[in-house]
């Protein structure tokens, strides 16, 4: 046995030390796996876990963007890409021990920072994650025939794909997934990898290409998607979507994705999401039962809120009960957990009132709404806007514009704050224009009584002034009575008012410092306790009675303010002689308020269209004008806007506009105006067309100008939409003005302005204009600008008079190309000096 024993020792020993007989290690058993995980690929997920629960607990949703994003850890990679972990841990001092919790954002033993990559700044928690991902595959990875044997290295580049992709490296991290397409083909989380490799497409817009990868994911038959796959397919499936702008389809992922998530707080903002996708398409039904869904899953009293305010307005008047929603939701109101959001609630309830337009109604619950304490400042502005809404439909512009005013002094969303500053600076122009008409038009009405009606009138507006300043004069004197003895009258919210269990009341200012118990004994509760007064009170100055003493200006006083009502006692206010000495008696002074209340309407008509596209109102404002009997310009004008504002809205108002500026005013630039309006089809120009205007020029500059003319005629009839029609008019104008005079020429001249107004053709048309309605003077300047020193004047011989005529009238266009009007300067001679127009006072 031992002989035997020897020779099978031998022969192994041989075989063992020969090379060719030796098995090729591959580092990929168990315990390689092991030693992979638990080095660096550990810390590596445990960053990038760390990244993404610091992102989760710092979301704020912004209820007020169209759409909310399902994953809250999907922010702006712009805004996350330099955010530093503070003491961050260099590779060689990171070990499995060395992680600090999530909320520390920190990661390394014995303070150690980051110092090779990044210097003396600390790196960032994703580019942690991503050296570690990387540091794995460099030192792990086991590549035989271009194939890897080390399972973990999938892992090690699926995060390092995630930790790219949540910096914005895209291309980056579809690199790193390509990797484990090449060498892990056969892999079973592959689908994982396609999934975020979609997302990554989607992030970089190629939205088609996304697609492609989602669908071919869920149509191949040989894969086979777990449900934890299909729950991130199916979110990110919806986002491209949305993205692509394909919102029905978006919507009927998301009721998929809802299906195969099973977590409470996705399930909510899944089935959010869904409703206002569902919204925005008008689906208000399904988008209701989908926010009823996310109030149910929500797990956050922020959400829970949000979402019936979103059920409030896809409340549908016709199919849902309104006593029924209005009860449910004053119900939840009262629950303690909602005590702080009770102004939210009664805003959702104002909005359901709105809806099935009970106006009294819902203005209560608004103004119920703003007297709770305030628990997001966008839903105060908006409702604030609701108010403001209401007035503003009634023509109380003044009062909307104040409620305007306060919903942008608390609105926090920019795109809503944007567009309410421009409305209330709207508003506020058009305010001053009605305020004009109203106040000019009463002193007109009263100019025009009897010294009778006007002694009447007078002695009626006395009368209400004797009985407002009785009732103010018994309630100071009630308040004098009551001086020095307690009458109740706190304010329940007050920190003066007797309420223990506040923690801001009177008594617990000195308590809660643990020092005296009188108030002013503490310093700190002294500015504490003047902001607390303002909030309650306003500011007050020192003066007895000063709950009703010192008030603030109201709506009214603001309004006497605009319409130059004086809100100051006078010793003879309550004479009537005091107010009809005011009211002018003049001509002179009667027509200057005559022709600025019609110019304020005019301008008033315009912004309705203008600001708001209100052309119902804008036409009854203007026409309202022309009944007023104003001046023909003014006339003319609120007639002209009233054939273009309804010129394709309302053709039936346009024509009454037509035929009255045809009979009142034939032989102006709107009459012909209204006979040919301007054609939005001037886009392009014929060979044929541009030979008319060149045979129609060169017979202009050879002086033959009724020849001229009937060509331009003959080509504007055959040719009315081509591009070289402004031109051919402008031509025909200043043929005009050598057969017809200076008169036609500029009735010509304005037409263009008022078709063709951003043209070439129209904006030289205006400047003529100017030329021909003012006296001017020549002055001869240089390349520059400058003034050139002229000789003496001399005797001109006839050929130079004729020239310096066709210079001054303008009649003859200067040539900028082949037979076309238009340029500067004087082609013969580029550096002769140019004339300069100087405009000089008709007065």
């Amino acid at each position: 046995m031992r002989k035997y024993l020897l020779i099978i020792i031998a022969v192994l020993s041989v075989v063992a030390c020969n090379p060719r007989f030796k098995k090729k290690k591959t580092k990929s058993g168990p315990v390689h796996r092991f030693m992979t995980y638990y080095n660096t690929l550990f810390n590596s997920k445990e960053a990038l876990n760390a990244e993404l629960q610091t992102r989760d607990k710092t979301h704020t949703d912004n209820f007020y963007d169209p759409y909310i994003s399902v994953y809250t850890t999907e922010d702006n990679a712009a805004d996350l890409q330099n955010t530093p972990a503070a003491g961050s841990a260099s590779d060689t001092e990171m070990g499995p021990r060395g992680m600090r919790s999530a909320s520390e954002n920190a990661f390394g033993a014995g303070g150690g920072g980051a110092r090779g990559q990044s210097g003396n700044k600390g790196a960032s928690i994703l580019q942690i994650a991503e050296a570690k991902a990387q540091k794995t595959i460099s030192k792990y990875s086991v590549l035989v025939n271009g194939v890897e044997k080390n399972k973990k290295i999938f892992d090690a580049y699926i995060l390092l794909a995630k930790a790219k992709m949540y910096q914005g490296k895209y291309l980056e991290s579809l690199d790193a997934l390509g990797y484990v397409f090449n060498t892990m083909s056969k892999d079973k989380r592959l689908p994982l990898a396609r999934i975020y490799q979609a997302v990554n497409y989607s992030k970089l817009k190629e939205y088609y290409r996304a697609d492609e990868v989602f669908r071919g994911l869920e149509d191949d038959p040989k894969i086979k998607l777990t449900r934890e796959y299909k729950a991130i397919l199916k979110v990110y499936q919806a986002d491209n979507f949305l993205k692509w702008g394909k919102k029905e389809l978006a919507a009927e992922v998301l009721d998929e994705a809802f299906t195969y998530n099973k977590n409470r707080k996705t399930r909510s903002r899944i089935a959010f999401l869904r409703g206002q996708i569902l919204a925005s398409l008008g689906k208000k039904s399904e988008a209701r039962e989908s926010f009823a869904t996310a109030y149910k899953y929500a797990n956050s009293y922020e959400f829970e809120v949000k979402s019936q305010i979103e059920i409030a307005k896809t409340f549908d008047g016709k199919a849902d009960s309104y006593d029924e929603a209005v009860a449910y939701l004053e119900k939840i109101a009262k629950k303690g957990t909602y005590a702080s959001r009770k102004n939210e609630l009664y805003y959702a309830t104002g909005l359901i009132a709105t809806t099935v337009a009970k106006d009294s109604i819902a203005d209560s619950y608004f103004r119920k709404a703003l007297k709770e304490k305030q628990s997001d400042p966008q839903i105060r502005g908006l409702t604030y806007s609701e108010l403001a809404k209401k007035y503003f439909t009634k023509d109380d512009y003044l009062t909307a514009g104040i409620y305007y005013d306060s919903a942008l002094a608390v609105m926090t969303y920019k795109p809503e704050k944007d567009r309410l500053t421009e409305l209330t600076a709207n508003i506020k122009k058009l305010s001053k224009n009605y305020y004009v008409i109203k106040k000019n038009d009463s002193i007109l009405a009263l100019a025009k009584m009897s010294p009778d009606e006007k002694k009447a009138y007078f002695t009626k507006y006395i009368d209400k002034i004797k009985e407002k300043e009785a009732a103010e004069e018994l309630e100071k004197r009630r308040a004098e009575k009551n001086k020095g003895f307690d009458n109740g009258d706190y304010n329940a919210n007050s920190i003066f008012a007797n309420n223990s269990s506040d923690a801001n009341s009177f008594q617990n200012f000195g308590i809660s410092s643990g020092g005296s118990t009188f108030y002013f004994a503490n310093t700190n509760n002294i500015p504490r306790g003047e902001v607390a007064f303002k909030q309650t009170w306003g500011s007050r100055t020192l003066a007895d009675n000063w709950r009703y003493s010192a008030k603030s200006a109201t709506i009214e006083d603001l309004k006497n303010e605009a319409l130059g009502i004086a809100t100051a006692p006078d010793p003879r206010r309550l004479e009537p002689e005091f107010y009809i000495e005011k009211i002018p008696t003049s001509k002179a002074e009667l027509d200057k308020l005559k022709k600025d209340r019609d110019t304020a309407s005019l301008g008033m008509g315009r912004m309705y269209e203008n600001f708001f596209g209100n052309t119902k109102l804008a036409t009854k404002t203007l026409f309202d004008l022309t009944d007023s009997k104003p001046d023909e310009e003014t006339d003319q004008q609120a007639l002209y806007n009233i054939f273009v504002f309804n010129q394709e809205k309302n053709p039936a108002e346009a024509e009454k506009a037509k035929q009255l500026i045809l009979q009142k005013y034939p032989y102006t630039s709107y009459a012909e105006f209204v006979k040919n309006p301007k054609s939005k089809d001037l886009n392009k120009s014929s060979e044929n067309v541009e030979k008319l205007y060149a045979d129609a020029y060169k017979l202009y500059v050879t002086e033959k100008y009724t020849e001229s003319s009937a060509i331009i005629d003959k080509a504007i009839a055959d040719n009315p939409k081509d591009a070289l029609i402004p031109k051919f008019y402008l031509l025909n104008a200043y043929n005009a003005g050598k057969t017809a005079g200076k008169e036609i020429m500029i009735l010509q001249l304005e037409q263009i302005v008022l078709n063709y107004a951003k043209t070439p053709e129209g904006k030289k048309a205006k400047d003529l204009l100017k030329f021909l309605k003012s006296d001017v003077k020549l002055e001869l300047t240089d390349e520059n600008g400058n003034a050139v020193t002229q000789n003496p004047p001399q005797q001109k011989s006839a050929e130079e008079q004729k020239q310096a005529e066709q210079s001054t009238d303008f009649a003859a266009p200067v040539s900028s190309g082949p037979g076309r009007p238009g340029g500067n300067g004087n082609p013969k001679n580029p550096d002769a000096p140019r004339i300069q127009m100087q405009r000089r006072s008709t007065k």
